[in-house]
């Protein structure tokens, strides 16, 4: 089902800082991916494709604060983000960057709605 918010995104200026706190404060499980500036985040349990094996919450990630992308990201799930971003932009959004591989998972991209708020796509593979 696309429409959907399947993923969120907290930026940071020190990064330990950021995971202790959301380690401590909320139990997540986190795995740092050096290699991507990146922070993988759990919030509960997963299956063997670190998916949400329970209903009922959303995996996200954690990355150094740059440019636009300074404040938390939900992400909403497309079958194409090529013609969302041409949905977004006929009502008054505009987009953020550039669509980039995940891995073999998918394609994320940004967007910025009318009010300025920054979200995010996700095209699975």
């Amino acid at each position: 089902m696309t429409g959907r918010i399947v993923h969120f995104e907290v930026p940071y200026d020190d990064g330990e800082r950021a995971r202790t706190f959301y380690r401590e404060a909320f139990g997540w499980n986190l795995m740092e991916m050096p290699e991507m500036n990146y922070t993988m985040v759990s919030t509960g349990p997963v299956n063997e494709q670190s998916m949400p094996s329970e209903p009922g919450f959303i995996n996200g990630g954690m990355y150094q604060r740059t440019g636009e992308l300074t404040r938390p990201i939900l992400t909403v799930d497309v079958p194409d983000i090529d013609a969302a971003w041409k949905t977004i932009e006929s009502l008054g959004g505009e987009r953020v960057g550039e669509k980039l591989p995940v891995g073999d998972m998918g394609f994320a991209a940004y967007f910025k709605d009318p009010e300025g708020n920054i979200l995010g796509l996700w095209q699975t593979a």
